[in-house]
């Protein structure tokens, strides 16, 4: 019997599943990811597998939301920005400024224009000057140049000096992204880049615990596509993981469901994704898919995905109680983790009320670029935390230099903080039981009275932990309803990004309040997706999705192994491959063919496609058997752009050929990604 065990790795759990060559789930396991050490939250999980299975095991699939997260969180290594030919403004549209400092993004004269001349030299003495100034300070390099994928001459030489004077990981801009647009393949670039090290924890991890248990099989790891790559493909474009971890979801769950027409509602600790699938299939975002404030240059599927989970920060915002984005650790699980933590907060209960109570700090991510340049303090902190979990008054009153530390170690993605959350309530409810119902129910307490006595928020009485909790109940429960609607609206492609959220709202306000059905005065009855059922997945799901299809009125499913659909997908998808070039024509009569080496020209539209065809043809499919793929087929796609003049007639202006090659895993190949 054939087997292929599915893995992912979220920011709260890591699941593992066993399917047999019919599909059908053997074993279905959860653990609690460990951030700081992979190795134990994955162990925890295979070591469930029963021995008399391990050698059956002839694939290994892995997903994974780290990078998503990352990404939602503002995480990420930190890295070094070469931007040939690109201006200022450029810069600052792109959004680089919000996730690098400015010393680290470094413009040089260069890059090309769109018919790939170059604009002016590369400087490449300002480029090696900028290289050894940040080689010890950063993880990894990205370099993007004005119209590199017109002609990438400029990333190449960029990308061969990063090697010969660093030896580190470099991303090229036009290697990620074929469409137009400088400033977002920048920002795509530099995700990437800042992506590496997260990927290369976790394929390290699953390969140290696939051989501690004699696991031989090929290592897959699931893109945001939905399709495969082998762990060394996977390691040089991490960006590509980008919605890994919902994709996967997305196939899985249609699996599961086996629904034509659906909306897929995947909801984790850290976010909430929402696809929408239409004849058995979903949609891709050519562009890439939104993830939190970014749109990276990445084929996914289309997903909707916002900073909202079991997991998420109740905090008090704008006068107000808001959820997310940021992740924190629930105090439920925090002392179901580390109990002798519980009488400290009971303590809190006792004193009075601090901005600062139900606040513990742990490690997160173990970066060694950022370890280097830690000043003293930081040290300090990061030397603390391996006792254990940090009390953050307690902290403050005695070295508040060490609490400014911790902040910055927090806010580089190293250490999080504990808080009250979503699966917190869920717990007082009694709608939850796997954590610390205790610490939950002293959690919410502590939490109304600092709305209550800090911000004058709610009506609670003392010791009551039930009504703030509804409170956060119902907040999470309109916050989903808005969601599904947003994505809904995205996917009409009718409004943009703001009047969908304002629209979303005020439809929201109405299902939910005006427009029920029992409510025989009211003004309006919204229909919402009555084509497509609901079919929730991930571990909150149960908890909160029911009286979400209740009051939008939706058919609601909830598949056996939802909690673990991430798992079951990612071993359901192929390898897939694209390669793409364009065609234009400069001047009359010229066509000129963007290959991904240097451009050339034909006089002759049926040479050049021609010759496109075989050349993109080539390179996906030795991007597809590259990534591990064998039984490889291709087929080409066009996309042509012509204008008809009343003199001369049709005129082509421009073409894409697109080759997308697929194929099965082969499982005969050595997938050992090199670190």
């Amino acid at each position: 019997m054939a087997l292929r065990l599915g893995i992912d790795t979220g920011g709260t759990y890591t699941d593992a599943v066993l399917v047999d060559d019919a599909n059908q789930v053997l074993l279905a396991v959860k653990s609690l990811t460990t951030r700081h050490d992979l190795t134990i939250g994955i162990g925890q999980s295979l070591r469930k597998i029963p021995s008399q299975y391990i050698s059956q095991i002839e694939l290994v699939s892995l997903s994974t939301t780290l990078t998503t997260n990352a990404v939602v969180e503002g995480n990420g290594a930190p890295i070094c920005a070469l931007l040939a030919g690109l201006s200022d403004t450029q810069v600052t549209k792109s959004g680089l400024r919000d996730i690098l400092e400015d010393e680290q993004i470094i413009l040089l004269s260069g890059g090309h224009n769109a018919s790939g001349q170059a604009l002016e030299a590369l400087d490449e003495e300002a480029a090696k000057a900028a290289i050894l100034a940040n080689k010890d300070k950063v993880s990894a390099f990205s370099v993007s140049a004005q119209f590199g994928v017109r002609n990438p001459a400029h990333e190449l030489r960029l990308q061969a000096l990063v090697r010969e004077l660093t030896g580190m990981p470099v991303t090229c801009g036009h290697e990620l992204a074929t469409s137009l647009g400088a400033p977002r393949r920048a920002l795509t670039a530099s995700l990437n880049a800042r992506m590496i090290p997260f990927i290369q924890a976790l394929i390290t991890a699953v390969q140290v615990i696939l051989e501690e248990l004699a696991i031989t099989a090929p290592l897959m790891i699931v893109k945001g596509d939905g399709s495969m790559v082998n762990a060394a493909t996977a390691l040089v474009h991490p960006v590509t993981t980008i919605l890994s971890g919902p994709a996967a979801s997305v196939i899985g769950a249609c699996a599961m469901s086996g629904a034509e027409n659906a909306i897929i509602a995947d909801m984790g600790g850290t976010t909430t994704d929402i696809a929408i699938v239409t004849n058995g299939q979903p949609e891709l975002a050519a562009e890439g898919a939104r993830v939190g404030d970014w749109q990276p240059m990445v084929e996914t599927v289309k997903v909707y995905s916002i900073g909202l989970g079991g997991d998420s920060e109740v905090r008090f915002h704008g006068g107000n109680i808001k959820l997310g984005p940021r992740r924190v650790v629930p105090l439920s699980l925090l002392c179901h983790q580390y109990p002798h933590l519980l009488p400290r907060l009971q303590a809190h209960l006792a004193d009075a009320p601090s901005p600062r109570h139900n606040r513990f700090i742990t490690r997160l991510e173990h970066n060694e670029a950022l370890l280097k340049q830690m000043n003293y303090d930081e040290r300090q902190a990061w030397e603390l935390l391996e006792q254990g979990p940090a009390e953050l008054e307690i902290l403050v009153e005695q070295n508040k230099h060490l609490a400014k530390a911790m902040a910055r170690l927090e806010r580089k993605g190293m250490v999080i903080y504990s808080g009250f959350t979503p699966s917190d309530a869920a717990h007082v409810l009694g709608k939850s039981n796997h954590w610390h119902t205790e610490a939950a129910t002293i959690a919410a307490q502590i939490w109304a009275r600092q709305m209550r006595h800090l911000y004058g928020l709610g009506q609670w009485q003392q010791g009551n932990a039930i009504e703030p909790a509804e409170r956060v109940f119902g907040l999470m429960h309109d916050a989903i309803c808005q969601t599904l609607l947003e994505a809904g609206l995205h996917q009409e492609n009718l409004l943009n990004e703001a009047r969908s959220r304002h629209l979303a709202e005020l439809l929201g306000k109405l299902i939910l309040k005006g427009g029920q059905k029992e409510d025989q005065q009211a003004l309006f009855g919204i229909n919402f997706a009555n084509s497509h059922p609901l079919v929730a997945v991930g571990a909150p799901a149960a908890t909160y999705y029911s009286q979400v299809a209740e009051n939008l009125n939706m058919q609601l499913q909830l598949p056996a192994y939802g909690h673990v659909a991430n798992a079951l997908g990612a071993v359901m998808g192929a390898v897939v491959q694209r390669a793409e070039i364009a065609i234009t024509q400069p001047t009359e009569g010229i066509f000129r063919v963007f290959n991904k080496q240097q451009p050339f020209d034909c006089t002759d539209l049926a040479d050049a496609y021609s010759r496109a065809e075989a050349l993109v043809t080539e390179e996906a499919s030795a991007l597809a058997s590259d990534a591990g793929a064998e039984n490889i087929k291709v087929r080409i796609r066009h996309q042509k752009k012509h204008i008809t003049s009343e003199t001369d007639g049709d005129i082509f202006v421009e073409a894409k050929i697109t080759a997308i090659a697929s194929g099965t895993p082969d499982l005969h190949q050595n997938t050992k990604a090199a670190m």
